[in-house]
């Protein structure tokens, strides 16, 4: 993908690109090609032009295009030379360099790299244009435009097996032709900031033609004449009209794709793509030859919907239908649903071990030139309506009114309900419904068997009674920083689960100076502890804080307040977590994946966890000797660091603790737990949600991250703030033992209005209920609807961070005023240790807790 937009400069970050558009189809059910089809596209796609934007120029519009089969007829009377039978050539109207010379080289590499790929060039087109329509900027960031036919001598091949042997070429063409700095200037390249680089095809199939460019609606056919020839014709047509909010056209993000349009937003984008990332060590298909060339998979600084159509993309031509692969990655809300047929739950339940969904406010056409469809998300944030005619004509867009036609001839009106699939299958000649396209699917492979003998749930685990647990193998110690390996693996890992006391201490002081250790205040637990725990929801409190940023305020603060929650914008409306309870998760997942291209009885062997908070006894038997048995080897990694050493020593520890957690996957541990129990008089603990998010950012960059879970044990955890930070930052689940145990005593002693007679037991399910609610709420806010879409999608600004310090462990996060760096995070927790190991020993008869003031003027 070429970025046709400037890169990261002051408050612009090119990734928060986001667009509201109009999308729509046409097609014949029969499956035959009609001139007419493509006509009345064009003009459901003017009648879209309320839905696209322009810039200060009325004639530079943010993009549209539209998606047609190949139209053989045509192309054999265009190009003077000869060409196999339809669906055995390849074609694709490539975006070149505008210079001349820059094309010519650009066009030979292209050659020799599908020559490396065992394809042959059959020849170029000039694509005729008229670019006198446009606006200033449009033609300054206009491309050249050469068409390609590609054969595969020899091969036999047609369809999409052409197309599987064109997709490591094309990536390849994608990923390394380059043609140097736009003429403006080396930051370059924005819609109307510099001349078009790189090479980049909107399509290149043996099925389907793409026609796009940074145009209005009605600029389309007046720019690509060959959309007014007669001989251009096709049983279908999927159009889009771009309307982008806060953002830089260009001309390669206007849609369609290869395979889709979109109207909305992946809400989830930046954890899709970290996971797919992952991903990418363990694909592989008998199909996909050298597929390892075609890597990375989602394209650095491409768009939410052209990352998601490249995965599509993939699925597609790793053998899944377009309708299942679409579903893996827009499922339906099934979790909740208690009328849902028991083998549909368990094909989307297998595949949700297998990948996230794909989540936020999003309709969805797709095609592959053959089937043509649309999906709507679970919240159904988007519109789209169809009309069927008594002629075999099926019209769906964004709205209706799009296409002029006589209410007589219409037999059937409808619009596409949430989480709900409309299909036309031009080769059956019918429209398949949502019902028979899921139970097909569903009955497909025995997805009910292979859950029951692969996937565990976390409450089927026996419970390891508090013994220390036998099965949980200790991480390799780090070789690099005393922080890793500072005690023992014998003490580390006892002194991991020991429900009772972890310091030489009686049990009051040995909480007293664990609170201390990690910030906890009077306050804290009065405002915010004691409501979760003895109502079993969050307090409610007016909005605003009058305190200083954390990086301005003089008290020792926790890395957790240096980020902000990011919130839904204009075009992306929150969720109503409480009215559509139907449509939000908190099913969490632990465990590794395996081969997302091969669906195979053992893909969905993972721990199975209804809330991604759990208590200590849930800790327990997620590393003991039950996992054990089940296969789910767990590595427990201290999070500690020599508190004298400073920034030097934290940065010594992360590093340690990032190379345990690779040498313990390799090992064979599939469950990877982050704790910061092992705090003494010497030993800090590393604030946790570093620690989280520089392992699992670690891991991701080594392809690792899919083969075990990450939890995360940790003090510091107590705010719903917090729990949502770890898991955005990667963290599978989270243990808040420290908020537990603090719940825990103030309901025994009857603190705070908690009820003693309830004891401590009510109050810790309260506050994990209190904790689920609070996730729900604020993933709502962000228009996200379930954990494992929010598990690592970091919609989090940092604000007081330095550069160097989010780029290395908070890596994609936008941080736009820059800040600290480890140096004080660590003086931050040293100043906080010291609280709990003060240095005079005749303070420590006279230790309490500080009384606070972040939420009640002190």
């Amino acid at each position: 993908m070429i970025a046709d937009f400037p890169p990261h400069q002051g408050l612009y970050d090119p990734g928060h690109e986001h667009d509201s558009c109009g999308i729509g189809f046409v097609c014949d059910i029969s499956g035959k090609p009609r001139r007419d089809i493509v006509t009345k596209g064009i003009e459901v796609l003017r009648n879209l032009d309320h839905r696209s934007a322009r810039g200060a120029e009325p004639d530079t519009g943010d993009g549209s295009g539209v998606l047609i089969q190949i139209p053989d007829r045509f192309i054999r009377d265009v190009v003077a030379f000869s060409l196999p039978p339809a669906g055995r050539y390849a074609t694709g109207i490539g975006f070149f360099p505008a210079d001349e010379a820059a094309s010519a080289a650009a066009a030979a590499e292209v050659e020799r790299i599908l020559g490396e790929e065992g394809l042959e060039v059959a020849g170029w087109r000039e694509v005729p244009t008229d670019d006198s329509m446009l606006g200033r900027g449009a033609r300054r960031a206009m491309p050249a435009l050469r068409q390609i036919f590609v054969t595969a001598p020899g091969a036999g091949l047609e369809g999409i097996g052409l197309d599987r042997r064109l997709y490591a070429a094309r990536k390849r063409i994608e990923h390394e032709i380059a043609a140097g700095e736009a003429p403006e200037a080396a930051g370059g390249m924005g819609g109307a900031a510099g001349a078009h680089r790189g090479v980049y095809f909107p399509s290149l199939s043996a099925r389907t033609l793409v026609y796009k460019g940074m145009l209005v609606p009605h600029q389309l056919t007046g720019f690509y004449p060959d959309l007014l020839d007669e001989r251009v014709a096709s049983s279908l047509i999927m159009v889009h009209s771009r309307f982008s909010t806060n953002t830089f056209p260009s001309w390669p993000l206007a849609h369609p794709y290869r395979f889709i349009v979109h109207n909305g937003e992946i809400n989830a984008i930046a954890g899709n793509r970290n996971w797919m990332r992952a991903r990418e060590s363990l694909l592989a298909h008998e199909h996909l030859d050298g597929l390892e060339r075609a890597l990375p998979i989602c394209t650095p600084g491409a768009s939410d919907t052209a990352s998601f159509d490249e995965v599509l993309e993939l699925l597609n031509l790793a053998g899944y239908s377009l309708p299942e692969a679409v579903l893996m990655m827009i499922p339906e809300p099934w979790e909740n649903h208690g009328e849902m047929a028991e083998d549909r739950r368990a094909f989307y339940r297998y595949n949700a071990a297998r990948m996230e969904p794909w989540d936020g406010p999003a309709s969805i056409v797709f095609t592959d030139g053959t089937v043509i469809g649309a999906v709507l998300d679970r919240n159904g944030l988007r519109p789209s309506r169809y009309w069927v005619t008594g002629d075999n004509l099926v019209v769906m867009a964004s709205e209706v009114g799009v296409l002029d036609m006589p209410q007589t001839k219409v037999v059937e009106k409808g619009r596409l309900r949430p989480g709900r699939m409309f299909l036309v299958d031009t080769a059956q000649g019918r429209i398949v419904r949502d019902d028979e396209i899921k139970d097909r699917l569903a009955g497909a492979r025995p997805y009910r068997r292979w859950l029951r003998e692969h996937q565990v749930r976390l409450d089927q685990i026996p419970d390891s009674a508090g013994a220390r647990p036998a099965g949980a193998r200790l991480g390799p110690a780090a070789s690099n920083g005393s922080a890793a390996n500072g005690s023992s693996p014998a003490v580390r890992d006892e002194s991991l689960l020991r429900r009772q006391q972890i310091f030489d201490y009686t049990h009051e002081e040995s909480l007293l100076r664990r609170q201390q250790i990690f910030g906890y205040t009077h306050e804290e637990q009065k405002l915010l502890l004691a409501p979760m725990a003895r109502d079993g929801k969050e307090a409610v409190g007016s909005m605003g804080d009058d305190t200083p940023l954390a990086v301005l305020s003089g008290r020792p603060r926790l890395v957790y307040d240096y980020f902000k929650q990011l919130f839904a914008q204009v075009t992306n409306p929150p969720l109503d977590a409480i009215r559509e309870e139907l449509i939000t998760s908190l099913y969490a997942r632990v465990g590794p994946e395996g081969n997302l291209l091969d669906p195979r009885p053992e893909s969905c062997r993972t721990i199975h966890l209804d809330s991604p908070v759990i208590t200590d006894a849930e800790l327990a038997r997620l590393i003991g000797p039950g996992a054990a048995a089940a296969g789910f080897e767990a590595a427990v990694l201290p999070a500690v660091y020599p508190a004298a050493e400073g920034g030097a020593g934290l940065e010594r520890a992360l590093a340690g603790l990032r190379s345990a957690a690779s040498a313990a996957i390799e090992a064979g541990a599939s469950v990877v737990v982050l704790s910061d129990r092992d705090c003494d008089a010497d030993r800090a603990p590393i604030p946790s949600l570093l620690a989280a998010a520089a392992v699992h950012h670690h891991l991701v960059r080594t392809r690792t991250r899919t083969r075990a879970g990450l939890v995360v044990s940790a003090g510091d955890v107590r705010e719903v703030h917090h729990l949502c930070l770890c898991l955005g930052y990667g963290a599978n689940a989270v243990n808040p033992y420290l908020a537990l145990e603090t719940v825990a005593a103030m309901g025994a002693a009857g603190e705070h209005g908690l009820d003693p007679d309830s004891g401590a037991a009510a109050a810790e399910r309260n506050y994990v209920k209190a904790a689920g609610a609070g996730i729900l709420k604020v993933m709502s806010k962000m228009g996200i609807s379930t954990v494992a879409s929010y598990t690592g999608a970091q919609i989090f600004e940092a604000v007081g961070l330095g550069e160097a310090l989010v780029e290395e462990y908070f890596t994609g996060t936008a941080s736009r005023l820059g800040g600290i760096g480890l140096d004080e995070l660590a003086a931050e927790a040293a100043a906080r240790h010291r609280q709990a190991f003060p240095a005079n020993p005749a303070r420590r008869a006279h230790r309490s807790l500080e009384e606070g003031g972040e939420y009640q003027w002190r």
